[in-house]
């Protein structure tokens, strides 16, 4: 009886509180929101188009592949992908940048497996995936401003993470517009 009543007296006050109740919510801004913050997370809640579906898939497969590649075949992808000189390195610099390489790797693939898990059967997710994407994307690329990796080259792996950023981008927007609303433009 005595959490019955707890959860009874809780839970309109918390929504309050949180500022989810109704009369908070304003329609315009909230509808970006909850496409990104889904209230339920399932496959038929996803309103986007189903292109943003298929270019999700296309981005899930090219960095699970990158990601199996830095981890089965790291100082191939090292040294030709990303232009890292291995051969200058010294035994144990070269093996340490290969170990980083797979831990890289793994830490990718296991981003790509929960990817492959919404796009299945989460879908009301893609557009938070996205979002988690470019903003990892992004914050790589800053973290390399600040502290780069000599090259050899101009690696021809920046033109593949520059091309699935385009495409990260044009799959966020068209995740995010409805594609029941006719205002919105049509894919």
């Amino acid at each position: 009886m005595q959490w019955g009543c707890l959860v009874i007296c809780v839970e309109p006050i918390s929504k309050q509180y949180w500022g989810l109740a109704q009369s908070h919510v304003a329609p315009e801004g909230a509808s970006m929101f909850n496409r990104l913050f889904p209230e339920r997370i399932d496959n038929t809640s996803y309103r986007g188009y189903k292109v943003a579906l298929c270019l999700f898939a296309l981005t899930v497969l090219i960095k699970v592949g990158i990601s199996l590649a830095s981890i089965f075949n790291g100082r191939h992808a090292a040294s030709s992908a990303d232009g890292i000189p291995l051969d200058t390195f010294t035994p144990g610099g070269a093996q340490a940048v290969l170990s980083l390489f797979a831990l890289l790797g793994n830490a990718q693939l296991m981003i790509g497996l929960l990817c492959i898990v919404v796009l299945v059967r989460y879908r009301a997710m893609i557009p938070l995936m996205f979002m988690l994407l470019l903003l990892e994307y992004l914050s790589r690329r800053l973290i390399l401003q600040f502290m780069p990796i000599a090259t050899t080259t101009a690696p021809p792996g920046l033109f593949v993470n520059l091309a699935l950023l385009a495409v990260m981008v044009v799959g966020l927007i068209l995740s995010l517009l409805n594609r029941d609303n006719p205002e919105a433009p049509r894919a």
